[in-house]
């Protein structure tokens, strides 16, 4: 998710809004009630979940026609997406999501000012000339795709790229002759991403969907992971890796089947994903992938709970948490690899967590970074034939650290640092000498309004003792009088760690004379996945209860004054969000859930729901069951409540959070509240869950959340003359 979190109808003018405005109608209610485990639950608005009926259909527009003309009505609203637009200006070029082939061929995407999409390039190596290889709007006269994610051939010869409408997240796969720059006739539909290149640079594997109606639960159940060669027709395609090929394998209908050769150990490994941060793996000699009956062996189990892995010719490197909160590195020998059998290389630290997505090895060695509350990063190195880890000086302080190599037979290294006020800075590492020399292919851009920003970084007793980091941004000089406006962001969901991160349109809070807030909250990785599993399931009431510990700390140290903080998370952090609103509705100005995940309860019943039962519980299961009504925000809503003002959004299209899930909550805040306070509730049409959007669309919904904040929390320059409340 990018930093909204992990992300155009014609309005009033700013201050036009002369005369209160009535509000859309009530929302249609079709009341249910389940039972679960001998316990009644009512719900009152069940019928919202058909969203193909005319009434709902007519309901959701009414909403979204009245939140789009309040939400522009807001003064100051436009000079936000102004500055950002300007902002985002000041950089020629910006890159994300390099690989490297074996060829030195580099394969990224850039964005540039006039750019609403990503656009897929390469050049042949750092120095080389930039050529355009794919440009999704110009793809088709009429329609903007978006590049939902590419995967270059090992020797760099050819790259698959998925490309997807209106933030659907599925679509269908393209393959490109790089020299040539020529499409392959080709296209490999119901899918998302560019697969994964077998060493014969001719075959790839990929997971098709199996209809393209992501709203229909059979979509993503039973998916089988197939195999494609380069220059036939998609219906030619077996597949390798499935339940229904392998049952005594114990596949899930939830689990994802992905099997890839890899490109170190060579070995075909095949991986089962959901939303369990733990590995299911399985593996088999490369070249058995594409023949029939792959003799699969066991790799990893959930049990072992291993989280990333990282190869070599000789190493399968893992770090995992058994018995070890902030993880360690283990590693076995390809040629037998056997978890009971491995062997500790970097054993657990006191107090720093392996952040287990950073895990690379080189012909050098093994590259790894540490944390220490989620907010400082280091680097460390395991030279090749020792077990002695050793810190790396960095040639400044980072939040965050992200590593790129190429390959475990190159010695390359890069090394990226952010902060919360300073941009990515890409450096190449060479251990000769312990160099770290720029090598940046985004354009740099300097920010003055930011240079009088402070960080700080607190540690906020939750309301059972424990500690929660807090890291605050605000200016330099924000008087400590219990009135700046707070924005508070969080998540804590999938051991998922939410900063440092550098997103100017955030920052642009402080110059509001505001205070940037992000409590690291339990569910997310900051203090490893002891952090993780004490916000997750039957604990995941910590996660809301340490935002309402941070936000208390706020107030009663006088960064801020009740009435003048808003919260604001997207997704799984819908739960955090929604929880603390409801529970203590007293505490905040403003509450703004973006596709959040608000009737949990429910959650299984929608076509992403099995997925997530790892991380959030199922219904089937009593204790499970009882975590997810306490989770849910929508039943704990309760009629004649002063509630916070609210901005509720939903992606028609969105594959992750079905729209009904804020539709709901919606609908019952609106009829439970008695503070006078506008609740918006707002569906976009033509988007899903963020992902995908155009830039312009971004600044829009970011300026949105901004402006409707301020004026939830009181800032004079976002105040209307009059505006329509609900």
């Amino acid at each position: 998710m990018k930093p909204r979190f992990l992300l155009l109808a014609a309005g009033l003018l700013a201050g036009s809004v002369a005369q209160a405005q009535s509000g859309p109608a009530a929302a249609p209610s079709g009341p249910a009630t389940d039972t679960y485990f001998g316990v009644p639950v009512t719900d009152p608005y069940r019928n919202l979940e058909n969203l193909t009926d005319p009434a709902v259909a007519a309901w959701m527009k009414a909403q979204s026609d009245y939140a789009r003309q309040t939400l522009n009505g807001i003064p100051g609203r436009q000079g936000l997406i102004d500055k950002m637009v300007e902002i985002d200006g000041r950089k020629a070029a910006r890159v994300a999501s390099l690989i490297i082939a074996d060829n030195n061929r580099y394969f990224y995407l850039k964005t540039r000012p006039q750019d609403q999409q990503p656009k897929l390039y390469c050049r042949d190596g750092f120095q080389g000339t930039e050529r355009l290889l794919f440009d999704p709007e110009s793809y088709e006269a009429g329609k903007v795709y978006t590049i939902s994610g590419f995967a270059p051939s090992p020797d760099g010869s050819k790259v698959s790229f998925g490309i997807t409408e209106k933030g659907a997240e599925l679509g269908r796969m393209l393959i490109l002759d790089v020299p040539a720059k020529k499409l392959y006739p080709e296209q490999l539909l119901l899918t998302r991403g560019g697969g994964d290149w077998l060493p014969d640079n001719q075959t790839l594997t990929y997971t098709p969907y199996n209809n393209g109606d992501l709203k229909d639960m059979a979509a993503r159940q039973n998916m089988q992971c197939r195999l494609h060669r380069v220059g036939t027709a998609q219906s030619q395609d077996q597949p390798v890796f499935s339940a229904a090929l392998y049952p005594k394998l114990g596949i899930g209908p939830a689990d994802y089947p992905f099997a890839f050769v890899d490109r170190d150990s060579k070995l075909a490994i095949g991986m089962l994903y959901t939303v369990d941060r733990y590995l299911y793996a399985y593996y088999a000699p490369a070249a058995a992938l594409d023949k029939p009956n792959v003799p699969w062996q066991p790799l990893f189990k959930p049990a072992d709970e291993a989280t990333n892995i990282a190869s070599d010719a000789r190493y399968i490197y893992f770090t995992t948490s058994k018995n070890t909160p902030r993880q360690k590195i283990m590693r076995m020998p390809v040629a037998r690899p056997s978890v009971a059998t491995a062997e500790v290389l970097v054993p657990e630290s006191a107090d720093e967590s392996i952040e287990d997505e950073q895990l690379k090895a080189t012909s050098e060695g093994l590259y790894f970074v540490r944390m220490r509350n989620g907010v400082a990063a280091k680097l460390y190195f395991v030279p090749r034939g020792t077990k002695a880890a050793q810190e790396i000086k960095l040639p400044t302080a980072a939040g965050n650290l992200t590593l790129e190599t190429k390959n475990a037979q190159s010695p390359d290294l890069w090394v990226t640092a952010v902060g919360w006020t300073t941009d990515r800075t890409r450096y190449r590492y060479t251990s000769a000498g312990h160099r770290f020399v720029p090598e940046s292919l985004s354009s740099e851009a300097a920010y003055p309004e930011f240079a009088d920003l402070v960080v700080e970084e607190l540690m906020v007793p939750s309301h059972d003792g424990v500690r929660v980091p807090l890291s605050l941004v605000y200016k330099k000089g924000t008087p400590r009088s219990g009135s700046a406006p707070v924005l508070m962001v969080g998540y804590g969901a999938y051991a998922k760690s939410t900063g440092p991160f550098f997103y100017p349109p955030y920052l642009l809070w402080t110059q509001q004379g505001g205070i940037l807030a992000v409590p690291h909250v339990r569910g997310g990785g900051e203090l490893g996945e002891a952090w993780h599993k004490a916000g997750q399931k039957t604990t995941k009431p910590n996660t809301w209860k340490d935002l309402i510990a941070c936000a208390d700390y706020l107030v009663k140290n006088r960064y801020t004054g009740l009435g003048k903080i808003a919260i604001n998370g997207g997704s799984a952090g819908g739960i955090l969000i929604g929880r603390a609103m409801t529970e203590r509705p007293d505490l905040f100005a403003a509450a703004m859930p973006e596709v959040g995940c608000l009737n949990a309860v429910r959650m299984e019943n929608s076509p992403n729901g099995p997925v997530n039962v790892p991380e959030f519980g199922t219904v089937q299961k009593e204790d499970e069951c009882k975590a997810l009504l306490e989770m849910d925000a929508y039943l704990h809503l309760q009629p004649n409540t002063k509630y916070p003002a609210a901005l509720i959004t939903a992606g028609f299209n969105d594959p992750r959070v079905i729209a009904w899930q804020p539709a709901k909550f919606a609908a019952r805040l609106q009829a439970s509240t008695v503070s006078d306070k506008p609740v918006l509730f707002f569906t976009d049409s033509e988007a899903g869950h963020g992902i995908g959007d155009s830039k312009q669309k971004q600044f829009e919904v970011m300026a949105d959340l901004l402006a409707f904040g301020l004026w939830q929390t009181g800032a004079s320059a976002f105040q209307p003359a009059k505006v329509a409340v609900k």
